[in-house]
């Protein structure tokens, strides 16, 4: 026991001593979102909450800015917003590196580490298996807290779930399923999840596959499934499947979609097709926080794409994450979606920079910094537009709404040259309805963009080599703009 205290004592003063030198102000550093203070990050693990605070575990490497054998990060928020780094939870063990997964709350002690105890499932990924050729390289283990998080177990009998024979059979996202009194694990295996059940964490049985009929396999590897049940605001109970894939997203590279359908505990039946969650190259490993209050579904992701995430122009930290957004189920004719908005705290973030109500276009707002700023306009009636932010050096970066399409150029945003296909093309988002308003939440070297109160969603890196300082927006017709606001974002450290 008194090993164990020197340990974490150590470790504990590791991270202090690194966060001293850490100024989170270096070339690129998000203010407002969520970067680990040194070394690679990626994808969200085991988001979940317990008295008072969220916990957000991450794919981690503290060893490089570049992925390599992974850990278990921690931090913890009160408000999903400002977050407090953590000792390492999770390190590789001889079954494997720790890959993705979840974290629950056994609020009856189902396994027996304690009532409430906090249990994260992950995925065991040997390297050594890999490089010998074999198949069978991933396997699930659980690990458990009975004090918030601080400090973890593994469960001695690691692995609960032994892989079958499939080379991808990972990050498996478990709940608690009401009705059957069983624990339900999603996990992506190949190009299709596969659900188990168990009564106590330790055991599982496989339950169903999920594998839709269109050709799913050119989307790449499945990865970070998860599987919740929502309700409309009028009361229609549907249940929804996210996948995140790793390549050939509606604009290159990984992407997030998802499903939604019936579940009875065994199987999941989608009614639907498929739709994306976001446009963007920059939203991935997209999953929801478990044992929230009041049920809502507030999901995270990683801002980064596989196609260039290891190449970007960071030098201290790599990988940064979404905001956290609040989702919403809306049946609009007879066809569901998710609206994706800003979670409720962030409004404690922001400060009046600019406001103004029948602003005629063109409109330009110069000296302005916008590099942590929240821009938010709607229009008097549907129209086409062109919003551009640019800087001195004349960098830009242009959002355009077209017909039915809407469209992102960062092919003069700044440093582009560190990966081929960053900005090779526009991206292109097609709508189903004309965009009435628009919210845009900058901060260093990205943008989040949600449209129609969160219908239409894109997320795009770049990297100006300044500041943008710009604002234009052209409206066709010089349809006037009903409201603009520009707040500026205060920074989260």
């Amino acid at each position: 026991m008194k090993s164990k205290f020197i340990l974490f004592t150590l470790l504990l003063c590791q991270l202090v001593c690194s966060q001293n030198t850490v100024s989170y102000n270096e070339p690129y550093r998000p203010q407002y979102h969520f970067t680990p203070p040194t070394k690679w990050m990626n994808d969200p693990n085991g988001l979940v909450y317990l008295n008072g605070k969220y916990h957000m575990f991450y794919q981690y490497y503290p060893d490089d800015i570049v992925w390599g054998p992974m850990h278990w990060g921690h931090s913890e928020s009160t408000d999903l917003l400002h977050w407090k780094q953590l000792p390492i939870a999770l390190y590789p063990d001889k079954l494997g590196w720790i890959f993705s997964g979840s974290a629950v709350i056994d609020k009856d002690n189902t396994a027996g580490f304690g009532k409430n105890a906090m249990i994260t499932i992950f995925t065991y990924h040997n390297d050594e298996i890999w490089k010998a050729g074999k198949k069978n390289t991933e396997s699930q283990g659980i690990a458990y807290s009975l004090d918030e998080g601080k400090t973890w177990t593994k469960y001695q009998n690691n692995p609960v779930l032994n892989n079958s024979g499939e080379q991808d059979f990972r990050d498996p996202k478990v709940f608690w399923h009401q009705q059957t009194s069983r624990w339900i694990m999603a996990l992506a295996v190949g190009d299709k999840i596969k659900l188990f059940s168990s009564p106590n964490l330790k055991t599982w049985q496989e339950e169903s596959v999920f594998k839709p009929t269109e050709k799913s396999s050119e989307l790449g590897v499945w990865e970070c499934p998860d599987l919740f049940p929502m309700q409309t605001t009028s009361g229609e109970a549907k249940w929804i499947m996210i996948v995140n894939h790793g390549d050939k997203g509606p604009n290159g590279g990984s992407c997030t979609r998802y499903f939604i359908g019936d579940f009875d505990g065994k199987t999941f039946i989608p009614t639907q097709k498929a739709k994306w969650l976001d446009y963007g190259t920059d939203y991935y490993a997209a999953v929801t926080f478990s044992n929230t209050p009041n049920d809502k579904k507030i999901i995270l992701g990683w801002m980064s794409n596989w196609q260039y995430a290891t190449k970007v122009p960071t030098e201290i930290w790599r990988g940064a994450m979404t905001l956290p957004r609040e989702l919403e189920l809306v049946n609009d004719k007879n066809e569901y979606h998710l609206n994706q908005k800003m979670i409720p705290q962030f409004t404690g973030l922001t400060k009046p920079l600019f406001s103004q109500n029948q602003v005629a276009t063109p409109f330009e707002k110069k000296e302005i910094d916008l590099s942590q700023s929240e821009v938010m306009f709607s229009f008097s009636q549907p129209t086409d537009a062109i919003i551009s932010l640019s800087n001195t050096k004349g960098e830009v970066f242009t959002l355009t709404i077209v017909g039915n399409i809407v469209v992102t150029d960062r092919s003069n945003s700044g440093q582009t040259n560190f990966q081929e296909s960053f900005a090779a093309k526009p991206q292109v988002m097609p709508i189903q309805d004309k965009i009435t308003s628009v919210q845009l939440l900058l901060d260093k070297s990205s943008v989040e963009i949600l449209l129609n109160d969160g219908k239409y969603s894109m997320t795009n890196l770049f990297f100006p080599n300044e500041s943008y300082s710009v604002l234009k927006i052209i409206t066709k017709d010089q349809i006037p703009l009903q409201q603009l606001k520009i707040n500026a974002v205060s920074r989260i450290w």
